[in-house]
């Protein structure tokens, strides 16, 4: 054999067997990667169909409650021939649902949707949180939130699923004592 055909065949039989060698290491990781997904889906028809250590059960206020929740506080109000609005919303500060009465101020609409939000976030009435205002002024800086009474938290074991906020009334106290009987109406 020449020089040429040796340089050749040399290079022809180091590239087949790279090529050799780099097919047998990407075997060897797409085993390698495959073994977990296999052991996650083993685990995943065990449980049921999911790791259960991945997730988490939350309780959420329904549709229906959160509407006859805020029906009972506009009705508390009227009662009282108070015109305010009432919003309810989700352990998240989503709406779920915002009713206007009749006569009810333009301020109030976000009034209540921000207080709702605030009382739901602190798991508190937002009476008791303006009182900390005091103390750290800088709350009233955080956004979406409002610090005047008018809040009320919807628990369940303890932990807050949804907030009721109430705005237009005279007082705050006021508005507070209506969320409260649309939170106190979801207890019967």
């Amino acid at each position: 054999m020449n020089t040429r055909t040796r340089v050749l065949t040399g290079t022809a039989l180091a590239v087949a067997l790279g090529a050799g060698t780099f097919g047998a290491v990407s075997a060897s990781a797409a085993q390698a990667e495959t073994a977990p997904a296999a052991a996650a889906a083993a685990s995943a028809k065990k449980d049921g169909g999911a790791n259960e250590k991945n997730f988490t059960a939350t309780t959420h206020l329904t549709v229906d409650a959160a509407t006859r929740a805020a029906q009972a506080a506009l009705d508390a109000a009227q009662k009282e021939n108070q015109k305010v609005t009432v919003a309810v919303v989700d352990r998240n500060g989503n709406t779920i649902v915002t009713l206007r009465g009749d006569g009810a101020g333009p301020q109030s609409y976000e009034s209540a949707q921000r207080k709702a939000y605030t009382a739901v976030s602190w798991n508190a009435p937002t009476s008791v949180l303006a009182g900390r205002l005091a103390q750290t002024p800088n709350l009233k800086d955080i956004p979406g939130t409002l610090f005047l009474g008018g809040g009320t938290p919807v628990q369940a074991k303890g932990a807050p699923v949804a907030g009721i906020g109430v705005a237009g009334a005279p007082s705050g106290d006021l508005d507070e004592k209506y969320a409260k009987a649309g939170a106190d109406s979801l207890e019967k």
